[in-house]
């Protein structure tokens, strides 16, 4: 080939490459100017992060009392509502206790009653022997009127005398017996009197004790971690198993240091989960931010006082609320990875919560007729013992 030839050649394979030159600066030039036209007017009023996982309140099962299991009425995976039985302990024990209890109040009321009965009888005494000592001193008065002359012996009128001292003695007896009696059930009446209402307490703290045999689901929730077993003997606070409501997680999301300058409360927040992928975007808003980093808290913390120290990026929990409409139509579970991804543009709120919390964070409301049943049975039992002719109804056994 020419030497002519070669230079054309070569001349024309560098404009080739100077033009795939000029398309790759291109390229890359529109790239750097969308990326910072988006940055500007969007990336910069955003902080996102992958390092974020579904939390929720895990609640324990825990015995109250004492007891035996002898039904098992939930297991894992299982859809439990508030107040659904989960575990049934052997009531045999509480049973004989409270029916010993509910004797001893029905004793007590019939004891009290007679009380009551006896204020009636001694104040009728010491109408008697006022009227004996009214009699008495009528009979020495008239004795000794006749005394001078002589119709009566002095021996008649000291037998007289002793008999009025008798009678006097008698009415000051049956004073002290109607005041020891009227001290007993001074200002009460049957159902407040200190004898019954002790007898109720142990009434009370006896059906207590036979209801708790039952244990109910304390909030609505799916039954997890169960590891109680039929036949176990278990110990108050002993963990049985637990349940988890679904529908009150959130997020926590664990930003790292430098991102939480323009974090605020009440900025709102999408996230995404592994679980569903990006076709179901989640809202939310920022509602707390941790009071110390992830470290701070850790088991064992790190001590950066010894040895070689590298810096380590801190990353702080930022607890983030949930839409729970959009939690009903996509549940969560507890620990599943989410991306999460706050605007930042509104940066009016505070850092850190500044009022009180003013409502409980969990309540539940399965235990709270439990003293109003204990204390309707006393009542029935008192009602049942204050008149004869009334029968007792009969107790509501566990299941």
């Amino acid at each position: 080939m020419s030497e002519p030839r070669k230079e054309q050649g070569k001349a024309a394979g560098n404009g080739k490459r100077r033009q795939l030159l000029q398309r790759l600066t291109f390229i890359f030039g529109v790239a750097a100017i969308a990326y910072g036209a988006h940055w500007v007017l969007h990336g910069r009023f955003h902080e996102d992060t992958d390092d974020a996982y579904v939390a929720g309140n895990v609640v324990q099962i825990t015995p109250q009392v004492a007891g035996t299991v002898v039904a098992i009425r939930a297991d894992d995976t299982d859809f439990v509502r508030a107040g659904t039985p989960l575990v049934q302990l052997d009531p045999l024990d509480a049973k004989v206790a409270l029916d010993q209890a509910e004797a001893q109040l029905a004793q007590a009321v019939r004891e009290v009653r007679g009380l009551f009965a006896n204020d009636a009888s001694l104040s009728a005494l010491v109408r008697q022997r006022q009227a004996d000592v009214a009699k008495m001193r009528e009979d020495v008065a008239r004795r000794l009127t006749v005394a001078d002359s002589g119709a009566v012996s002095q021996e008649e009128i000291a037998h007289a005398k002793a008999g009025l001292q008798a009678a006097e003695a008698a009415l000051a007896s049956a004073r002290e017996q109607l005041a020891a009696n009227r001290a007993l059930i001074d200002r009460t009446t049957v159902a407040s009197h200190p004898s019954v209402t002790r007898a109720a307490a142990k009434v009370e703290e006896g059906y207590i004790a036979f209801e708790r045999a039952t244990i109910p689901a304390p909030v609505t929730g799916f039954v997890a971690k169960r590891s109680v077993q039929a036949g176990q003997r278990v110990a108050p606070g002993m963990p049985l198993m637990a349940v988890i409501p679904l529908d009150q997680v959130w997020v926590d999301a664990n930003f790292k240091e430098g991102q939480l300058t323009h974090l605020r409360l009440g900025q709102p927040a999408t996230l995404t989960a592994d679980l569903y992928g990006s076709r179901v975007v989640y809202h939310g808003k920022v509602v707390g931010m941790g009071a110390g980093t992830g470290a701070a808290f850790a088991l064992l913390p790190p001590q950066n006082a010894t040895g070689n120290w590298i810096k380590v990026v801190q990353r702080v929990p930022v607890r983030i609320a949930l839409d729970p409409g959009e939690l009903a139509k996509h549940p969560l579970r507890v620990g599943l990875s989410m991306l999460v991804d706050v605007d930042i543009h509104d940066q009016s709120g505070p850092t850190l919560a500044d009022v009180p919390r003013r409502e409980p964070v969990a309540a539940t409301a399965v235990f709270n007729d439990l003293g109003k049943a204990a204390e309707a049975r006393v009542k029935a039992i008192i009602d049942a013992n204050l008149r004869d002719d009334t029968p007792l109804p009969p107790r509501k056994h566990a299941a």
